[in-house]
């Protein structure tokens, strides 16, 4: 009899021994637990630490309250101008309520990353190429809204949402690259152009300065000579004022020959048919003036009028081919006796 209690003990000891096993369970810090009893979710939810459920019918589900830090895969779409584009981004969430992120959905992490995907085809779809380069923050936002709103009835909060990368054809890089560098050009000749506008305008003082007092320029003049003197080299620039020389070239041009002490003024050139002299001699042929060339070349009268015609200059003469005086006077003879040679 003894020996059967003693049995049945043990047995008993058992059996609590291995129900405590079965129903332990325990809960981390960032876990929450909810425990369904034959397919029932109790009302509840168990905290970290130790827990106890009851071994064979209930069945305890951990849920993880951290935050969840998910990639979107690379979405390709077309902006609103019509450029094609590649982005990907990145979706921070957490759970804030265990038994809809349990009960409502089957999986809220699937859910939340289609639900990014979409929403950022979306948003490729609704912006231009310059928001998604330049105005990201915007876009961060609109996104966060998008997935957050259905997000809510899951038991899921959306933390952030961050757009990481926008690819771009190479074509389009090129593009971009030299409406960048027409850019910087632009600026770079505005403000060049506004500097010498400014110099300019000081250049206008300064001349007028230096116009009031003349011996600035020449202590400018020097000075400017002295800081090229400075350097070692052997060459000196000494600038000279173009004024100078055009004052030089008029008073050169201005000046003539004096006349002489005492007697008449010259008369002024006459014209042609005018003056002392004109009818005297002015039918006369005027010799034209040698060439000063060859002032001593033959001239020959031309036609009556003055009109002169240079001589043919005779071209030098072999010494073998100057005839006798004979032979010359030969050759003056009257041509009918050189017709008739017995007469």
């Amino acid at each position: 009899m003894v020996e059967a209690l003693i049995a049945v003990v043990v047995t008993l000891a058992c059996l609590g021994a291995i129900t405590l096993v079965a129903g332990a369970r325990v809960i981390k810090q960032y876990e929450r637990g909810l425990v369904f009893r034959l397919g029932r979710l109790r009302p509840g939810i168990r905290g970290p630490g130790f827990a106890m459920i009851v071994p064979f019918v209930d069945r305890m589900r951990k849920v993880n309250m951290q935050i969840v830090t998910l990639p979107i895969p690379a979405q390709e779409g077309i902006t609103r101008d019509n450029v094609t584009v590649r982005v990907d981004a990145v979706v921070y969430f957490k759970v804030v309520a265990p038994a809809d992120a349990v009960v409502q959905v089957e999986d809220y992490r699937f859910a939340v990353s289609q639900m990014a995907q979409t929403s950022l085809r979306s948003i490729i779809g609704k912006s231009e190429l310059d928001d998604l380069l330049s105005n990201r923050e915007k876009l961060n936002q609109g996104l966060e809204l998008m997935i957050d709103s259905p997000a809510v009835e899951w038991g899921v909060t959306i933390d952030r949402v961050e757009i990481k990368d926008v690819s771009l054809p190479e074509t389009m890089k090129r593009s971009m690259a030299r409406q960048a560098e027409a850019a910087r050009d632009r600026r770079a000749r505005v403000i060049n152009a506004d500097a010498e506008l400014q110099a300019s305008r000081k250049l206008a003082q300064a001349a007028q300065q230096m116009s009031d007092h003349p011996s600035a320029l020449q202590l400018r003049l020097l000075q400017t000579v002295g800081a090229v003197a400075a350097e070692k080299n052997s060459t000196l620039v000494l600038p000279f004022p173009v004024e100078l020389l055009r004052f030089l070239e008029r008073a050169q041009s201005g000046m003539g020959p004096p006349p002489p002490a005492g007697g008449p003024a010259p008369a002024p050139p006459a014209a042609d048919g005018e003056g002392p002299g004109a009818d005297a001699g002015g039918d006369e042929d005027v010799p034209a003036p040698l060439d000063p060339i060859d002032p001593l070349g033959a001239l020959e009268l031309g036609k009556p009028g003055g009109s002169v015609e240079p001589a043919e200059r005779p071209e030098a003469l072999d010494p073998g081919d100057v005839e006798p005086a004979d032979e010359l006077e030969q050759s003056q003879r009257d041509p009918e006796d050189r017709e008739d040679p017995e007469r």
